[in-house]
C-alpha cells in the first residue's frame, strides 16, 4: 500500500515544542516520515504545517517563507527571553503608552531591516546552541541578520500592553521586535502572547487541533 503523504496544518497548543507535535503526529498516523515546516516557540500558538511521507522533502523551501503572526507586547518590564517565558531584568512599571509615538516607530521596523537574534535561541556558536551558553551565564554573541518585515501594525491598546500584527520572512523573531521596539522608544518591554496565523499558503482556517486530529 502507497504510503500517504502531504501537509497537515496543526493548530499547536502552548508548550509544546514543534518537535513534540510532529512526534504525537507520528504515533496518531502511525507513520515515521514526518516533519515540520519551521520551528514555533513552545509558548506561541497557532499554524505549524506538518508533512508526512514524501512531502518531508518540501520542508527546505518553506524555512524563509512569509509568515504571519498575531499577539501582544508589554511595556511594563523586559525579560533576559524577550518573552513571557523569561527572568524580568528590569523593575515593573505603570505606565501610558503614547500611540502616535509608537506608530511612527514602527515605521523603522518595516522592510528589510538588520535583526540581532535573541540570546536565548537555537542559533549555534561554535556548535553550541546559544539559550545553552545563555543559561549558563556565559556570553552570547550574535551576528545581525537580514529579515524581511513586510507589515507591521498596532490593533490595539490597553495600558502598557499593545496588540499587533506582522508578517514578515522566515527567521526573523518576533521577540527580537517587541525587545528592539522597546529599546527604540526607551522603554522595558517583551513579547506577552504570540499566534501564528500563517505560513505561505497554509492558514489557520486549514488547521487542526492535535486532539481533533487524533
Amino acid at each position: 500500500m502507497t504510503e500517504p503523504a502531504g501537509v497537515l496544518v496543526i493548530d499547536k497548543s502552548p508548550g509544546m515544542t514543534s518537535h513534540d507535535v510532529v512526534v504525537v503526529v507520528r504515533r496518531i498516523l502511525s507513520m515515521q516520515q514526518v516533519g515540520h515546516f519551521g520551528t514555533l516557540d513552545p509558548f506561541a500558538t497557532g499554524v505549524l504545517p506538518v508533512s508526512i511521507g514524501k512531502a518531508t522533502r518540501f520542508a527546505q523551501f518553506y524555512l524563509k517563507s512569509r509568515k504571519s503572526y498575531e499577539g501582544t507586547f508589554s511595556f511594563r518590564f523586559s525579560t533576559d527571553t524577550y518573552d513571557a517565558t523569561g527572568r524580568p531584568t528590569s523593575l515593573a512599571q505603570d505606565l501610558k503608552l503614547d500611540l502616535g509615538l509608537l506608530k511612527k516607530t514602527l515605521e523603522g521596523f518595516t522592510g528589510r531591516i538588520l535583526q540581532t537574534p535573541p540570546a536565548f535561541s537555537a542559533k549555534r556558536i561554535g556548535g553550541v546552541r546559544a539559550y545553552q551558553l545563555a543559561r549558563n551565564n556565559r556570553p552570547v554573541k550574535l551576528q545581525p541578520v537580514e529579515v524581511n518585515v513586510y507589515v507591521f501594525e498596532l490593533s490595539g491598546i490597553k495600558g502598557s500592553e499593545v496588540q499587533f500584527s506582522v508578517e514578515c520572512s522566515g527567521g526573523t523573531y518576533v521577540r527580537s521586535l517587541a525587545h528592539d521596539l522597546g529599546q527604540k522608544i526607551g522603554l522595558p518591554s517583551h513579547l506577552v502572547e504570540l499566534r501564528r496565523v500563517g505560513v505561505a499558503e497554509f492558514e489557520m482556517k486549514d488547521a487542526v487541533t492535535l486532539k481533533e486530529l487524533g
